[in-house]
């Protein structure tokens, strides 16, 4: 338990970071951002070539997006701080995994685990799915999490569960106080993730990114399409918080009805033809066999990253997520307990400790001259 604890504290604390905050900033937010990736590093993949194609999927992404902001572009929370360090110093990775994923902090780091790039069929999926992971960033979808009230129940969660141990043995007791809602660890703080509306929003972001980067608009919604034949689309959307993927791909079509007369000027050949696509992803999935994985994380930070939600890929719950967020939940229930036990210990103990020092002090009040000794008057 104490191990498992220790591993745990550095990624709860920074996830923590994430959701706290009367208003968030943009400082705060690549910070943090810049935190979780010194701990997601070993597994990122950086094999010169690998590396060097998706970051120029992703500077096309980038760049679209830099002309669009040009033009005023972009909902009222793109606008609400400067935005050049948006398009300077942003980084996509590889990470070496077995779980199907995409997510971004919301800062400079944008993540594509080696899974989804396998699946994907065409480089129009991958840039899909990229630039959806940019519109989060565009919209600063991060930074507005951490402004929602549940952030802040979510942290104490998460500190509950780590609170006595960060504290160390001069302030354990202080942090562990923080503890009384460490069974929330696995609901509230885990459950953090993209509103249905930010999903959206990143949607149509992305895609007029994705569009106006040389892309085919028609294979915008394919990668989604093909989560649906898989069976990845079961839950009703009115039982979750986030899009189904038919109403994201519906939504899609809608879009590519509204583009202008002038967006087949905008096609450009693929980064990687069709044969090097493939060879690319032969290329990650041989190399995936012998470099670290986000397996060889450390306990703490390999779980939350399986507890996090998938929702950019699928609303539907998988079960490596769900049984890391139970076990999550259960191992912040078991820190609490820990830390409730060992505060009540010298709780108890003080008592006997008063009665100690009462009974020394009665022969010393008796040793007192009688003429000496003041009594209290009953009022």
């Amino acid at each position: 338990m104490k191990t498992f604890t220790k591993s745990l504290v550095v990624p709860v604390l920074l996830f923590a970071a994430f959701l706290v905050g009367g208003c968030a900033k943009d400082a705060t937010v690549v910070q943090q951002a810049a935190g979780m990736h010194n701990q997601l590093q070993p597994a990122v993949i950086e094999d010169p070539q690998l590396a060097q194609y998706l970051q120029q999927v992703g500077d096309r992404v980038i760049g679209a997006a830099q002309e669009l902001d040009k033009q005023g572009y972009g909902p009222k929370s793109h606008k609400s701080e400067n935005t050049g360090w948006m398009f300077k110093n942003m980084k996509f990775h590889f990470v070496n995994s077995k779980t199907m994923n995409a997510f971004t902090t919301g800062g400079e780091h944008m993540y594509i685990y080696t899974p989804l790039f396998e699946m994907a069929r065409s480089e129009d999926e991958l840039a899909a799915v990229m630039a959806h992971e940019y519109g989060h960033v565009y919209a600063r979808h991060v930074g507005k999490g951490m402004n929602r009230q549940y952030g802040m129940m979510a942290a104490a969660a998460a500190l509950g569960g780590a609170g006595y141990l960060a504290g160390g043995k001069e302030h354990g007791a202080q942090y562990a106080t923080l503890g009384a809602t460490a069974g929330m660890a696995g609901g509230q703080f885990l459950n953090m993730g993209f509103t249905r509306k930010d999903e959206d929003e990143a949607d149509k972001l992305g895609f007029d990114f994705y569009s106006r980067a040389g892309w085919d608009p028609n294979k915008f919604a394919d990668f989604f399409q093909q989560m649906i034949d898989k069976g990845m689309d079961t839950t009703p959307e009115m039982m979750s918080d986030h899009p189904s993927l038919k109403n994201r791909v519906i939504a899609t079509k809608e879009r590519v009805k509204e583009l202008p007369p002038t967006a087949p000027d905008w096609r450009r050949p693929p980064v990687a033809t069709p044969e090097q696509f493939r060879a690319l992803q032969a290329r990650a999935a041989e190399l995936g066999k012998t470099l670290p994985s986000d397996a060889s994380l450390s306990g703490g930070t390999q779980q939350l990253l399986a507890a996090l939600p998938r929702s950019c890929i699928t609303p539907v719950v998988q079960p490596d997520e769900q049984k890391a967020r139970e076990d999550l939940a259960r191992k912040a229930q078991e820190a609490q307990k820990a830390q409730q036990a060992g505060q009540a210990q010298p709780q108890q103990a003080a008592p006997a400790k008063k009665k100690k020092q009462a009974a020394a002090a009665t022969p010393a009040a008796a040793s007192i001259p009688q003429e000496q000794q003041v009594i209290s008057s009953p009022r």
